[in-house]
């Protein structure tokens, strides 16, 4: 008999397994959502998305203290706002939801990496990421309110703004308004590669951002496309940005992977609103064993090039991997 490879060998035990193991998921990888809504004294489950809460200020400094007991490090925030108009103008309000929040966080927990989304769907009264003009996102008219957002971000204490709009030339835009406000050290995590996914819908209802008309195909990418992810990276890139987000994750890992090879910069994973509620829903009917799907899931973000995973499941994997 011909000899053949013995690839087993390398399998033979936990610890082999572990030994050769080529992928690594931490919890310093992990980026945590968190929904701040105004009001008082609230904590509400989103129904979509079993585990996650809107939150009002007298409880984030609980939610903060659960994220560093578990070692998670990062946060992302999105603000729900009691008012909204066409303008979104409580996205760039000194006072507005998200800059309270930023500046309690700061103060209480400052070792703590406060990442803002810089968009205004959460924001307009038409939920949309721009101003409307003739029925449409009027791209360049929508970039001084993103810029504007971002400063009211960075001075109450953002250490990263993440724009999330996907109009044309927002890098450039939000990079030139850091800078001239005196923010040339505050990075930007780019929404570079964003497709106009049904991944989104659970997100929606935690946000209150649903388009009151029309979708956001004008803006956010066709999931057809694969050269276009690049076209858009590049242009970030281009445009100054730091880091470089693909969302949704799990549809997308072939996208990522070839960001991750032909650009130099950290690649960030959203395992998104409706990635996770899949999951969850999945798992309350006992049809999955949730804590080895959720691992191999994230552990497939990372093995397609991500360095970094924004993840509804951020608490529970940084407690399995307390575990292990």
């Amino acid at each position: 008999m011909n000899e053949f490879k013995r690839h087993r060998r390398l399998r033979t035990s936990a610890a082999m397994r572990a030994l050769v193991r080529e992928t690594q998921l931490s919890t310093d990888d992990l980026i945590y959502p968190i929904f701040v809504i105004e009001g008082e004294n609230v904590r509400r489950e989103v129904p979509s998305m079993p585990g996650v809460y809107q939150v009002s200020l007298e409880h984030l400094s609980e939610e903060m203290d659960k994220l560093v007991e578990l070692g998670i490090r990062s946060v992302l925030l999105f603000g729900i706002p009691k008012e909204k108009d066409e303008q979104g103008t409580q996205a760039y309000c000194e006072t507005g939801i998200v800059q309270q929040a930023l500046r309690k966080i700061k103060q209480e927990f400052p070792e703590l990496i406060t990442i803002a989304d810089t968009c205004l769907c959460e924001y307009t009264s038409h939920g949309h990421c721009g101003v409307i003009h003739d029925g449409d996102v009027d791209n360049d008219a929508s970039l001084p309110l993103h810029v504007e957002t971002a400063i009211s971000q960075a001075k109450a204490g953002a250490d990263i703004i993440a724009p999330s709009n996907m109009m044309d030339g927002f890098v450039a835009a939000i990079r030139e308004g850091l800078d001239n406000a005196g923010f040339k050290h505050i990075p930007i995590m780019s929404y570079a590669v964003k497709y106009a996914s049904a991944y989104y819908g659970p997100f929606r209802d935690a946000a209150d951002s649903t388009p009151q008309f029309g979708d956001r195909k004008t803006y956010q990418m066709d999931p057809s496309n694969r050269m276009e992810a690049f076209r858009e990276a590049a242009s970030d890139m281009e445009e100054g940005a730091d880091f470089l987000i693909v969302k949704p994750a799990m549809s997308y890992l072939d996208i990522m992977r070839e960001v991750k090879d032909r650009f130099n910069a950290p690649l960030v994973a959203y395992n998104v609103s409706g990635e996770y509620s899949m999951v969850k829903a999945a798992a309350q009917n006992g049809w999955i064993n949730e804590r080895e799907l959720v691992m191999e899931k994230l552990t497939s973000m990372k093995r397609a090039g991500a360095d970094l995973i924004v993840t509804y499941f951020a608490k529970d994997v940084a407690k399995w991997l307390k575990e292990e």
